[in-house]
Formats: C-alpha cells, structure tokens, sequence
C-alpha cells in the first residue's frame, strides 16, 4: 500500500472520527434522536429506498414524534395526524416560504429575489382561483379536445383497437394542453412545433428533479445542466411575445419581471420553466394513477362514466362523439364520484412531505399534555402517506374504491382516528401556507381528461403484465411516477 494511500486513508478516518465527536445529540424535552452511523448521511439512504416503510418502522419503535438525521438536516417527523393542526397553525416560529425561496432558484436556476418581488410573485397564484379559475378550465377543455382529437381520434368510429403505453399516452396529452393552457399558441398555428422533444427533455430535466431537491449541484449530474438550459431557453421573452392566448396568470408574472431591472431575460425565462414544471411535475402522474385504477376496475370505470352521461342528460347536452364536448367548471363540481376517484387515486399515490422550518429554539406545544423540544433550523416534517394508508383510517388502505369519499350521494369529509374526527385526512397538495396554489386548476384538469377519455374511448389494459407500482425515489416530492409504464387498448367509442 503506498504511502499516500495511507495519508489518505489516515485523513478519511480522522473525518468520520471527527463527525462522530461533533454528532447532535438529544436534549432533555426533544423527541428520540435517529442518527446513523454514516457522517453527514445519517439515515438518508434507508430513507430514500423506501419512505413510509422506513417512518411507519421507526414510529412502532419510538413512537409518534422522532428526529431522523437525514443528509446533514434533522427532520423530526410528526406521524398522528390528530396532532397535524398544532404544526399547521404555526406561522411565524415554523416557516415554509423561507425553505422554499432556497430551493427553488437553485433547483430550476435563476437567482434568489428580493423580498419585494417575492411578494409580488406569491400574490399572482390568485390567478389560478375564483373567477380566473373558470377561464382557465374553458381554456384548457378546449386544449384536450384539439390535442386529442388531432392525435387519437382519426379512422373511423367503431375501429380497431389501438395499443399505447399508458403513462406515454396521459403525458403526451396533458404535457401539450397545459403547455398551451398556460402559455398560449404561437403565431399563426394552433400548436407549437417540436412540443414532443421539449417534453422529451422535461423528462430528462424531472429524472433529476429528487437529486437537485436533495441538494446535489447541478454541474455533478451529467447533462442535467445544458437540458435545463435548453428548456430555459424556450421560455425567452423574444419567444413568448409572439405566442397568444395567453393565461391572465403568465401574462401578469411576465409583467412584473419586467419590472425589476436586475431580471436577466434568461432569468425570467427560468421563472416561467419553473412554472411549467409545478403545472404538469405532479399533474401528469396524478392522471396517470386515475386512469390506471379505473381502467383496472371496470365497473369503477362504468359507474364514472355513467355519472358523465347522466350529468350530460341533465343539463339537456346530447353527447355525440363526432362533436367536440365543453364542460365548465360548475358541471365538473357535480361530478362526485369523478371526484372520488381522482381522491382515492391521489390518497393510494401521493407521497408529499410537509416541511417546516423552525426559525427560532422554542418548545412546540403538541397537544394538552404534550411539548417538545424544537432547535432553530430543524425541520418539523409531516409525511401524510402514513395517514393516507392507516388501517385505523381508511378500511383496507391498499384497495382503490371508487366511492371511498362517498355518502349520501355527496363528498364524505368525515374520517376519524381514535374515535376523533380528523381535521385533515387526505393531504396531497401540502397544507396551510404550502398548500398549492394550482391545486384547483389540477383537479379539474384531471376531471376533464377523465371526462373525454371515458366518453369518447373504450379502455382495456392489455394482457400478461404486472400491476402497476410506484417508483420510490420521488417519495416526499408529491404524486409517485410508475416505476413502469403499462399497456392498455383504446378505440373510439360509437355513442
């Protein structure tokens, strides 16, 4: 062994020794500390392989509140969700928007912004609620109707089946319409050229999402950084001048960039790249698992569809599949058992964690007997799989049923733990101040794609293949990818 093998190995030991001496340890009042062994790492890699697993061990051996070392960061997960409201409430001792300003200009590469212009940005969300919301679901219902009848609706009725990969299909779709939903159609055209090879490099940009999130910078993930470059640059302000139809909620981010001198153009071109991947990064998975689960449970998928055509009746509209089809926003709040369905698929696959940060050392106060001990930069994290999966909550948790939040014909919001009723028990747009803003304007989307496919499309899945499953690495991230696509058939329905 050569002797700067030694020096190194020597120096590598002296580190982890180092580590161990300056460990955190646990305080009179904090909750049991999970460290591991590894410096720096602690627990992160078990952690990463399979999440819920992973939290539902460690609370049957500590309990309902832990801290795990994870990745240089102390998290200390709140598992009772009867104790969700006490970190919920809390604003100023634990804070989100601070943790999310760090992340987001590292991850999607523009700078940090001045708290004046932050405000400003935060404000603009409201224009994907109330009245701005109706415009949008109009927007984009007419979108689905171009990008599926141009791509999947040629031959003749009554033809044959033709075979796709499922999350291939829902990705192609919705990538395109939200794209000119959002953003508006070029000049001259209906739709943008070369919409298949941004998406491609979306992807690309998304396989490293959970990396950049966890920290790792850019310049160590291959190519990472010349694909988000690319996408940066498709939202140039020279490029989106000349698109129209454009949302209210583009156009007023787009007027307040350029406002701020100190914005670079590729800077704000960055701005709107994030947005893209907020408006389809848990969208398009989410519409991947509602499609899976219903065409997965046939009569799900009939008794959905059946709902569809009686609202339809109602209202007095004659469906045809060889005409285009609007429903508005209010059509698509009747539409209950739709909405279960997008629920009980959001609850089987959402995977967000909740992250606050807390700013000061201070004892949070849990519940009537019960504080604990919380140090300034710690993270309080609630991890809502575990409560979307607890038998005590939810009969058979594993199962999809389709009328799970069903009674009465109306949209059950009662679910109990411990014979308390539960203030949040299906959590997977975030909660309180990190809630998302788009949350509304993505389930109808859902509904809507739903909406089309079930009543112009006949849908089987296709023969000798495994159910689908969840690819584990995005878990804390929000909606799970499928860890593989699936087959399935569709042919135009003769209705």
């Amino acid at each position: 062994m050569s002797a700067l093998l030694l020096l190194l190995l020597g120096l590598l030991s002296l580190f982890f020794f180092f580590c161990l001496l300056r460990g955190r340890n646990r305080r009179d009042g904090e909750p049991p500390l999970i460290k591991g062994w590894i410096p720096f790492i602690g627990k992160a890699l078990e952690f990463g392989q399979d999440a819920h697993k992973f939290l539902e061990k460690h609370k049957r051996k500590y309990g309902d509140v832990f801290t795990v070392h994870l990745a240089g960061k102390y998290m200390t997960f709140i598992m009772d969700p009867l104790l969700y409201p006490s970190i919920i409430k809390h604003g100023r001792q634990l804070d989100f928007h601070e943790f999310a300003a760090k992340v987001a200009p590292v991850t999607f590469g523009y700078p940090f912004v001045v708290p004046a212009l932050q405000e400003q940005i935060h404000r603009s969300f409201k224009l994907l609620q109330g009245d701005n919301l109706s415009t949008l679901t109009e927007s984009m219902m007419g979108n689905l109707m171009l990008v599926l009848r141009q791509d999947h609706m040629g031959g003749e009725r009554g033809g044959g089946w033709r075979s796709a990969s499922m999350y291939d299909f829902c990705n192609s779709v919705m990538f395109e319409a939200t794209f000119l939903t959002m953003y508006g159609r070029p000049a001259g055209a209906s739709r943008h050229s070369g919409m298949s090879a941004l998406r491609d490099d979306f992807v690309r940009f998304d396989n490293m999402f959970p990396l950049l999130i966890a920290g790792i910078p850019v310049w160590l993930l291959g190519r990472t950084k010349a694909v988000r470059d690319k996408l940066i640059g498709y939202f140039l302000p020279h490029r989106m001048s000349c698109w129209s139809n454009t949302s209210e909620f583009i156009r007023t981010r787009s007027g307040l960039f350029e406002q701020y001198d100190a914005l670079r153009d590729v800077d704000k071109a960055a701005h709107h790249f994030a947005i893209l991947w907020a408006s389809v990064g848990n969208t398009i998975p989410a519409t991947f698992w509602a499609v899976y689960y219903l065409v997965s449970h046939p009569a799900a998928l009939q008794r959905v569809r059946q709902e569809i055509h009686d609202l339809l009746r109602l209202d007095g509209v004659e469906f045809s599949s060889d005409a285009d089809l609007a429903l508005d926003r209010e059509q698509l709040e009747k539409l209950v058992y739709l909405e279960s369905a997008i629920n009980e698929s959001l609850r089987l696959s959402s995977a967000s964690m909740n992250i606050r940060v807390a700013q000061e050392d201070f004892s949070l106060r849990l519940d009537a007997e019960r504080s604990l001990g919380v140090r300034k930069g710690d993270f309080i994290a609630l991890y809502p799989q575990s409560m979307h999966l607890d038998p005590d909550i939810y009969a058979q948790p594993q199962s999809f049923r389709v009328d799970r939040y069903i009674r009465d014909g109306r949209l059950k919001t009662d679910f109990y733990k411990d014979g308390q009723k539960l203030k949040y028990y299906l959590m997977p747009f975030g909660s309180g101040s990190s809630m998302c803003p788009g949350r509304y304007f993505a389930v109808n989307e859902i509904k809507q794609f739903l909406c089309l496919l079930l009543l112009y499309f006949d849908l089987q899945l296709e023969e000798d293949q495994s159910r689908a499953t969840q690819d584990l690495s995005r878990a804390g991230l929000g909606v799970m990818l499928p860890a593989a696509d699936v087959r399935f058939r569709y042919k135009l329905r003769t209705v």
